[in-house]
């Protein structure tokens, strides 16, 4: 059974653990990495495959991240985001949260 998504497109979070920003640019309902990729970077506490996992932009970094759920929570700074692929992703910035530049169906 699949948990529900806490976090949406373009919400800005805050990493629990490495302590970054970041703004969410896409989400998959349960983990889609490779077991090399999870035995390698899930060493946190293994987070659970079966919830959702999160694709982010960290700010001012520069690099994308895959997220647990578990290991996200929100960002009360409502400061934008700076990251080289933001303009890729998302067309504005509102108050902690960004629109997307595309609709979806």
């Amino acid at each position: 059974m699949n948990k529900k998504a806490d976090f949406a497109i373009g919400q800005v979070i805050q990493h629990r653990l490495f302590n970054y920003r970041g703004v969410i640019f896409d989400v998959d309902a349960e983990f889609q990495g490779t077991e090399e990729w999870y035995e390698k970077n899930a060493q946190a506490g293994t987070p659970p495959k079966n919830e959702p996992w999160y694709h982010v932009l960290i700010d001012e970094d520069g690099r994308v991240a895959y997220v647990a759920q578990r290991n996200l929570e929100v960002d009360y700074s409502y400061e934008p985001i700076d990251h080289p692929l933001i303009s890729n992703f998302f067309a504005g910035y509102d108050e902690g949260h960004y629109h997307s530049r595309y609709v979806l169906n």
